[in-house]
């Protein structure tokens, strides 16, 4: 499976990972790379949990761009 993941740098400088796909699946890391390992990792973790649960493996997202 392939998932998008948005990484954004916060004001304290840590990197954060989600995965808008997965409902609650964040990730971070001191580093870019590091974010990116941690959120894969997370991925995995979120997926097994909801589908232990009985939840919809993923929810339907879309990338859109507004221009200003």
């Amino acid at each position: 499976m392939k998932f998008t993941v948005t990484i954004d740098r916060d004001e304290t400088g840590i990197w954060v990972a989600e995965c808008p796909a997965i409902p609650g699946c964040v990730s971070q890391g001191a580093t870019k790379p590091a974010a990116l390992k941690n959120v894969r990792e997370a991925i995995g973790l979120c997926l097994e949990v909801r589908a232990e649960r009985g939840l919809p493996l993923t929810v339907e997202t879309q990338q859109v761009e507004i221009a200003l």
